[in-house]
């Protein structure tokens, strides 16, 4: 019985060996999130990272008192050689002591419900300056599109914002919406999460102090592909921003050299899910195309974005997102190069 278990233990292994083998290309290729709330680079961060410290003292003291009494009341109390066996004194109540382990809890769960609620309307109701850049973000399975109702640019899952200063503030507000389930933005070093509800207009802002690049993701489970639904949150300096708008603000270039792979594209039912601007592709169900050379990522921030990972994506999504909602179009070899290459002049 002992070498049939044993047998069948080997060929698990071996067959979970295989299965982590022939996936180590993608995994090898996948992007990780190193999401960290305990270094806010936001003022609306910044406040929250505040009340958990603050949370995270009382607590800890809570924990440090009780296990002090424990451990006291162990090692005072434990049982010796010479006891006889009889039982010690009983008491039963003590006025005092019931006061006193009814009233400090309510005060410091009061205490902490005040601190919490004064936090959250002052994140909420803060004040909307003119200078504040207003986008929309939709969450989508499993993508975010991203909106610039004032400057007329649409992109998907990474955000530019301009870096906010005392002498120039420039906060960022966020409308958040769903295009089919309850998903969640999260940006763990600029904001708390806000949920993005179907029929539901929800609202967050961002105030980055720091130019870089800030990871987050979706952090309400959406479906299969829920945790490879990640974003980017880059701030750019003033000029850097403006640069980036008038890259955006662009229609799509067209390059001669590249035809047969927009001819590809057009006669497939690639243009019928994207949109590039300035072409008869307009279609909205997937990420709007017209830049998509000059993002850093795909598959949402799965993996990077080069000629040999959007190929890879094109021909099978589900090699990096399985259970992607992207079917795979079957193009030949040749077609595949000449939507790649087409794809990679849309700068």
């Amino acid at each position: 019985m002992f070498k049939q278990i044993s047998r069948g233990l080997r060929s698990i292994l071996y067959a979970a060996g295989c299965a982590m083998f022939l996936q180590a290309g993608a995994w090898a290729q996948t992007i990780t999130t190193n999401t960290d709330s305990f270094s806010p680079a936001s003022k609306p961060a910044h406040e929250i990272f505040g009340l958990a410290i603050f949370a995270l003292a009382i607590t800890g003291g809570i924990f440090v008192v009780v296990a002090a009494a424990m451990f006291y009341a162990v090692i005072r109390y434990r049982r010796r050689k010479d006891d006889d066996g009889s039982e010690p004194p009983q008491i039963f109540g003590s006025v005092q002591i019931e006061i006193a382990w009814t009233v400090i809890p309510i005060i410091i769960v009061v205490v902490l419900f005040l601190t919490s609620a004064r936090l959250i309307f002052a994140i909420k109701d803060a004040p909307r300056p003119k200078s504040a850049l207003n986008i929309t973000v939709v969450g989508h399975q499993f993508w975010w599109e991203i909106r610039y109702p004032g400057l007329g640019i649409i992109t998907a899952n990474e955000i530019h914002v301009p870096v906010s200063t005392k002498a120039d503030p420039q906060p960022t507000y966020i409308k958040l919406l769903s295009a089919d389930v309850v998903h969640s933005f999260w940006v763990p070093q600029l904001a708390g999460k806000t949920d993005a509800i179907p029929n539901h207009v929800n609202e967050t802002w961002i105030e980055p102090t720091h130019t870089g690049i800030y990871k987050g993701q979706c952090s309400q489970f959406c479906g299969a592909e829920h945790a490879k639904m990640l974003l980017r949150v880059y701030v750019d300096t003033p000029a850097q921003f403006e640069a980036w708008v008038k890259q955006q603000q662009q229609p799509a270039v067209e390059d001669p050299a590249v035809a047969a792979g927009r001819e590809v594209f057009m006669h497939n039912a690639c243009m019928n899910c994207h949109e590039i601007r300035g072409t008869e592709a307009t279609g909205r169900f997937g990420p709007d195309l017209t830049h998509v050379a000059s993002r850093d990522t795909l598959a949402s921030g799965s993996v990077m974005n080069n000629p040999a990972n959007l190929r890879q994506w094109i021909e099978n999504p589900d090699y990096f997102k399985p259970g992607v909602l992207m079917p795979a179009m079957h193009l030949s070899s040749q077609q595949l190069d000449q939507v790649t290459a087409y794809l990679d002049t849309l700068h």
